[in-house]
């Protein structure tokens, strides 16, 4: 999708300083960060929601990305939330699906991230 800004720095047309990419995916620290550890995991092809027909590969590619995150953070003991807003009322601003990861502190119940 040509406007989308997800798309954008999924395919380097928008400079980014990647954490993470593979053939389906890449990662990057959230602009707006709502935790100490605050990571976009994106595929490179768009897909609007998670309720679109996401393909396995691209899955497969979005939770090596998390591990690849918890690894480089060192959450894997303390722990992590993974969150997908999918649509407006759940708080999705861009319509292009991607997975929040956040951690270095404890979370509480009401930290839900925009975007």
């Amino acid at each position: 999708m040509s406007d989308c800004i997800f798309c954008k720095i999924a395919h380097g047309e928008i400079p980014s300083d990647l954490l993470y990419e593979d053939d389906n995916v890449v990662a990057f620290e959230d602009l707006n960060p709502q935790a100490p550890v605050h990571v976009l995991v994106v595929p490179k092809a768009h897909y609007a929601t998670l309720l679109e027909d996401v393909d396995a590969p691209t899955l497969v590619s979005m939770r090596r990305a998390v591990a690849s995150v918890a690894k480089r953070f060192d959450l894997g003991e303390r722990g992590f939330r993974c969150i997908v807003n999918t649509g407006a009322d759940a708080g999705q601003t861009v319509m292009h699906l991607h997975l929040h990861v956040l951690g270095g502190t404890p979370l509480g119940e009401g930290l839900l991230p925009d975007a």
